[in-house]
């Protein structure tokens, strides 16, 4: 049993290799009752500046895991910063016990930083790691990745850049006159944070996972980030290749509590 947040389709990939039961944790955290019982429960989810989204958070906050192995996948696309420690860390203080937690590098979907073809283009070697990932699954490794000196520098030097940054803003968006009302951006945020107002994609901040679904999935990119600096290449989207639109809208869309 693997519960899976996804914004691009990367851990949603994982998840469909690393188990045939996988459950969207933006659709299940509606529950009240979050009681699972497995052999194995893992959760796959993305790092976003080196830590799990907050809805990953809260929902193993909240959950109950009954089962021999609890383990973590987590996907990064250029930088993980010792995301695997900083989990293990907080699974501790949610009062779990992770047996085995890992990263794995994908493409990384930050607009600003990252040329999406380029990041295409490259052989980050996934299903190399995905069979390593596998086998260890299968043997039920233990352990938790231990984090590099290069990764710790990295996570210091993100700490200080965002040290008095607003706690919103990789979730600065804005909507242009592109937009032309189809719904799409609603339909895969996985925090229903996007709503239509005459027929006009809407963003709200608060409660933003910054999984850049949105932006990713406009096709006519409309959606975009409210930064500063530009777009590495304006012209290029990512969603994973093995994952379909229907398939992240069925994993995140929250339209029907509207």
């Amino acid at each position: 049993m693997i519960f899976y947040f996804t914004g691009t389709g990367n851990s949603l990939y994982v998840a469909k290799e690393l188990d045939e039961k996988i459950i969207s944790i933006p659709q299940i955290i509606k529950e009240k009752r979050l009681e699972f019982s497995a052999d194995s429960i893992g959760i796959v989810c993305p790092v976003y500046g080196h830590e799990m989204p907050g809805m990953v958070k809260e929902f193993i906050r909240r959950a109950s895991f009954e089962t021999d192995y609890l383990f973590a996948v987590l996907t990064y696309g250029a930088h993980h910063g010792g995301a695997a420690e900083i989990a293990g860390l907080f699974f501790r203080d949610a009062g779990k016990k992770a047996d085995y937690i890992t990263t794995i590098e994908m493409v990384d979907n930050f607009l600003p930083a990252f040329d999406m073809e380029e990041q295409m283009a490259m052989d980050k070697q996934v299903e190399k790691h995905l069979n390593e990932i596998k086998a260890r699954l299968q043997a039920k490794s233990q352990g938790i990745q231990k984090t590099s000196l290069a990764e710790k520098t990295a996570h210091n030097m993100y700490l200080k850049m965002v040290k008095n940054a607003p706690e919103t803003v990789w979730a600065a968006f804005r909507v242009t006159d592109e937009c032309v009302g189809c719904g799409i951006c609603t339909r895969v945020c996985p925090a229903g944070c996007i709503h239509l107002e005459n027929q006009y994609a809407v963003h709200e901040p608060e409660g933003c996972q910054a999984c850049y679904a949105c932006v990713h999935a406009c096709p006519k990119m409309a959606v975009q980030f409210a930064l500063p600096q530009p777009e590495k290449n304006p012209a290029a989207r990512y969603r994973n290749a093995h994952v379909t639109l229907c398939e992240l809208v069925k994993s995140n869309d929250q339209t029907e509590n509207d």
